[in-house]
């Protein structure tokens, strides 16, 4: 306790904060002169990372994921060269497996071989000759979905962060925002008319931002016409001049004409809109 003595001649007790500051005051260092100098400030100095941090860094970063992406598409692309599962329309199915097990182990290596670029019709055609016309179409539309699935998944996760900054084309950034404003709509489009290819059309929903349930969605429903026609296509082609096989070749002819056609009207929405954005950008 402090004692400071008043004028009666008794004796005060000074308060905690004046005696703090007196504590304070007098155990700052002093210059020569006197005065009190200002205490000094701590600066915290982070450490380098380590190896181990530093190789983890490079390995998530948006270039080496799509680098893994790159070479998980080679690899996936050569098995598919060496294992030629085109011969499953000539050989057709190992005998071993029969039923619902065949069934689910068909959709499984339908779905990942629409991931290494193998062109869906071919394997829609081998859904028909190996299941038939109703069990074949709901097959080939599960692996459809699955593979949808897995090829936006590691676009969104391995490229995504890499690819959108090379988004400045004027093409590019149409299509960017009309697949992230319209997702459901575009992807439908996408499915419905052949115009697009499967894979082009998944990796491309990936670099945009559209949402995981429109794409499959989309996907399940605009791919069930095409799916389907392929199938009854694959379960007839021993009799070229039924019914069912001309029905169904029809079905794969007119998408076709109407997605050229609408594709041709789009390119003009998508200049118009270009222009539109370029305006803007100008006015800003």
């Amino acid at each position: 306790m402090l004692d400071a003595t008043n004028r009666s001649g008794g004796t005060a007790t000074a308060s905690p904060r004046a005696a703090a500051t007196e504590l304070t005051a007098s155990d700052a260092p002093r210059t020569r002169a006197g005065f009190t100098a200002a205490p000094a400030v701590v600066v915290a100095v982070a450490a380098p990372l380590g190896f181990t941090a530093r190789c983890t860094r490079v390995l998530l970063s948006p270039w080496s994921r799509l680098s893994l992406l790159m070479v998980l598409l080679a690899a996936a692309a050569s098995c598919v060269l060496a294992f030629e599962p085109q011969k499953m329309l000539t050989h057709g199915w190992p005998p071993q497996l029969g039923g619902a097990t065949a069934a689910v182990v068909f959709a499984v290596t339908y779905g990942l071989c629409t991931v290494a670029f193998v062109p869906r019709p071919l394997l829609n055609l081998a859904a028909g000759a190996l299941f038939g016309s109703q069990l074949g179409t709901g097959t080939a539309l599960a692996g459809t979905v699955l593979g949808a699935g897995i090829a936006f998944g590691l676009g969104r996760v391995l490229g995504q962060d890499a690819l959108r900054p090379l988004l400045r084309g004027r093409w590019l950034k149409a299509a960017d925002g009309q697949l992230s404003r319209h997702g459901f709509r575009s992807m439908m489009a996408a499915r419905l008319f052949p115009g697009v290819p499967f894979w082009a059309a998944n990796y491309c929903a990936a670099v945009s931002r559209m949402r995981w349930a429109p794409y499959l969605l989309a996907t399940a429903l605009g791919s069930v016409p095409n799916t389907a026609a392929y199938v009854v296509a694959g379960a007839r082609a021993s009799r070229p001049t039924s019914p069912a096989f001309l029905i169904a070749m029809g079905f794969i002819a007119v998408p076709a004409v109407a997605g050229a056609v609408v594709a041709w009207r789009k390119r003009h929405h998508l200049r118009g809109d270009d222009q539109a954005d370029g305006g803007a950008e100008r006015a800003g």
